[in-house]
């Protein structure tokens, strides 16, 4: 990627002309993505260049702020959303098409779709203050409102607008925006056409949408196994949507009262997280971990207190799991070039492959 102010030194001292600096900046906005520097680290993420992703990102906030306060005094809360929305487009054609801002990028982008969405449930009457309960599995995905299957327009809406928004800048974020989207828009449909469905139902559902979001990850991770385009970070933000969905909908159920939580499904619970973290070392992505840690916590917790060790706990539980990080950090690559050898051929030629010299 070439800097808009390195094109314009180039153009000023006759090193390029001012066309070729033209179709220089198209190119990085057009068809495939440029590519990243190799880089020791497996799970490189473009999240912040420099402070001045950050000095932007403050103002973004601010100015996206008070157009929206502007917007709500002139247009209510829709007219708000729809000010917010608009707001955040006219800026990414400058900070995100031109600039090419990581940061401020991310930001606009989430800005953008939760003012769509927001904008779109104000508009089908649906009370958005209501969907921030997150008392049941639809709960968990903004979907406790009175009219589930017009949070689910809403929400399809959402897909399309992120599909143009990709179409038009390319942030890698979009996708795992636009899928969100759509698990938003099949759990609504689901919670609204079989209401009587058992929290089970949906549980089932919700891990199918995360098994589907982790097969389109898998497929970027895939084409990219040496991870030098921004297909590696269009997989991370899936990897990061399908995480939490597929660990919460498979280990919810077992966990309806932590107090009360039995050694055997203790037991049960390390389990799946052991079998997540062999997923996780296997495709070199540590969203699987983050997403169960919790959860291994509280089962860790109970099988402390069941030994007569309720003194210590907390403290030993973070102990613990605190350990297990690190050392799994520490050991990450070695691991994982254990693992590959006991991996089909075919497999682990798709996989990215790990750096053994720090």
């Amino acid at each position: 990627m070439i800097a808009s102010e390195i094109l314009e030194k180039g153009v000023e001292r006759g090193i390029i002309t001012a066309e070729q600096a033209e179709r220089l900046r198209a190119l990085e906005t057009a068809g495939e993505p440029p590519e990243l520097p190799a880089s020791p680290d497996d799970e490189q993420l473009r999240f912040i260049s420099g402070f001045s992703d950050i000095f932007v990102t403050i103002g973004l906030a601010l100015f996206i702020g008070a157009t929206g306060y502007f917007g709500s005094r002139s247009g209510g809360p829709l007219g708000m959303w729809i000010t917010i929305a608009i707001m955040a487009w006219l800026l990414a054609e400058f900070f995100t098409r031109l600039r090419r801002m990581a940061l401020p990028s991310i930001v606009l982008l989430v800005v953008f779709a939760a003012a769509v969405f927001l904008g779109t449930n104000t508009f089908f009457g649906t009370d958005a203050r209501a969907n921030i309960h997150l008392q049941t599995p639809a709960g968990m995905l903004g979907l406790n409102g009175y009219e589930p299957t017009m949070v689910a327009a809403a929400a399809f809406v959402t897909v399309l607008a992120t599909a143009v928004h990709y179409w038009r800048f390319r942030v890698p974020i979009t996708i795992a925006a636009g899928c969100c989207a759509l698990t938003g828009t099949v759990v609504g449909l689901v919670h609204g056409l079989t209401p009587e469905l058992p929290p089970v139902a949906y549980n089932v559902v919700i891990f199918a949408c995360g098994l589907a979001v982790f097969a389109l990850a898998m497929r970027f991770d895939i084409a990219d196994p040496e991870r030098l385009t921004r297909r590696t970070d269009v997989a991370f933000w899936l990897h990061l949507l399908a995480s939490p969905l597929i660990v919460h909908s498979l280990i919810k159920g077992m966990v309806t009262d932590a107090s009360k939580l039995s050694p055997g499904t203790a037991v049960a619970i390390m389990a799946v997280f052991l079998a997540l973290s062999f997923v996780a070392v296997l495709i070199d992505r540590r969203a699987l971990l983050v997403s169960g840690l919790a959860y291994a916590g509280v089962a860790f917790w109970t099988l402390i207190r069941q030994v007569g060790l309720s003194d210590m706990t907390t403290p030993l539980t973070l102990l613990v799991l605190g350990a297990f990080v690190l050392l799994l950090s520490a050991g990450w690559k070695p691991l994982r070039a254990g693992i590959l050898k006991l991996t089909p051929l075919a497999l682990t030629r798709r996989l990215p492959q790990p750096t053994l010299s720090v």
